[in-house]
């Protein structure tokens, strides 16, 4: 009885998105993308990295008091379910850790991205702290970096493909292959994942 591999669904990505989202030869417009990204990322963990967010966190405590001021006709954060948890987490004094993590996940966001490493895992990262930033009313970059980060997102397989994802994904799936099918623990791992189309 032969198995079938491939999805019976008829609806198949068009040519350009199979391109930008699945194809090796965009790695390069990726990296442009990416090196532009992570250095925002990597500049805004660096420029916050001084007493204000590293001991206390006060800086994320203004941020959040900021966040829950009725001023100017509105709130900075617009929906009460995220003031609520605001609220909460300045209840129970979360600034003072939260900030030193963020600070850190921005950093590592940064690099991460220049060097491409896991860059769709990382992009996603990304794109929830750009949201949070934006909820609580930091706009300005913010709006640039959330809508690059989304499409690293969605380019997660050829996003880093020009970066040490060129190693780190084979090695992964290959990996996960080799526990789930133990006849290929003998074979080599492709240099090229499989699951890529195209070729440099």
């Amino acid at each position: 009885m032969v198995k079938h591999t491939s999805s019976p669904w008829p609806v198949r990505d068009p040519p350009f998105l199979a391109f930008w989202f699945s194809d090796v030869r965009s790695g390069w417009v990726w990296l442009v993308v990416r090196l532009y990204v992570g250095w925002k990322w990597l500049e805004a963990g660096l420029l916050k990295w001084n007493p204000a967010w590293l001991e206390g966190g006060t800086a994320l405590k203004v941020l959040w008091e900021r966040a829950l001021v009725d001023g100017n006709g509105g709130w900075f954060a617009p929906f009460g379910w995220y003031r609520d948890g605001i609220a909460f987490l300045l209840h129970i004094h979360a600034y003072t850790w939260l900030a030193k993590v963020i600070v850190a996940g921005e950093v590592l966001i940064g690099l991460s991205l220049i060097l491409g490493v896991f860059v769709g895992g990382v992009a996603l990262v990304g794109t929830f702290m750009s949201w949070n930033s934006i909820m609580v009313g930091i706009t300005g970059i913010n709006l640039v970096l959330l809508p690059l980060a989304l499409l690293l997102v969605f380019a997660w397989k050829v996003a880093g493909y020009v970066g040490l994802d060129y190693f780190l994904l084979p090695w992964l799936f290959e990996r996960g292959k080799e526990k789930t099918d133990p006849s290929r623990q003998q074979n080599m791992i492709e240099p090229h994942p499989p699951y890529i189309s195209g070729r440099m």
